[in-house]
């Protein structure tokens, strides 16, 4: 969690203390901009493009102790508006995913529960990514997507019984 008084001194305009806290939050950034955008140079953008958004309208920001999950909101509406803007779809085979995601996804050992997500609506797909990559309780999502926290139990349950559909269907098909 981001120092709370690193982020107060953030909102009165001192721009060492924003520098130190996107320095803390850089990695998870980029890591769930990655997930999104399926390619470096695409993450990269949307992590650039939050950034500047949250420099310029950091002292519009509430309540200091949700920092970290204003800016996970900030990012993902940036993927999701770069991936409308492109309007595409990137194909990808699974040895090429599996390579491409091990080493922004730590500890995954099941490039295909990846695969599985990303296949997923965007809705089911983005309240997973928060839950199990980033490790967000239900509390932080529901307050990310500003709903009710049922509501992100519900995507929550039902994207995990799509991919129980989803997988157990490949394992029968190989």
């Amino acid at each position: 969690m981001a120092d709370i008084k690193k982020v107060r001194r953030a909102i009165k305009g001192n721009k060492k203390a924003f520098q130190e806290l996107m320095e803390d939050e850089k990695v998870k950034l980029y890591k769930i901009a990655y997930v999104y955008m399926k390619n470096e140079a695409d993450a990269l953008e949307v992590f650039q493009e939050t950034v500047y958004k949250a420099l310029v309208s950091i002292g519009s920001l509430k309540e200091e102790r949700y920092f970290s999950t204003w800016l996970t909101r900030i990012l993902i509406n940036n993927a999701v508006d770069l991936l409308r803007k492109k309007k595409r779809v990137i194909p990808m085979d699974r040895d090429k995913l599996e390579s491409k995601t091990a080493a922004y996804i730590e500890g995954d050992r099941h490039p295909e529960l990846l695969e599985a997500v990303m296949e997923l609506e965007e809705k089911y797909k983005e309240v997973l990514i928060l839950r199990f990559y980033k490790d967000m309780s239900v509390k932080e999502i529901a307050e990310i997507f500003d709903c009710p926290e049922g509501t992100v139990k519900s995507k929550i349950h039902r994207g995990v019984n799509l991919l129980r559909g989803k997988l157990k269907e490949d394992c029968v098909n190989e």
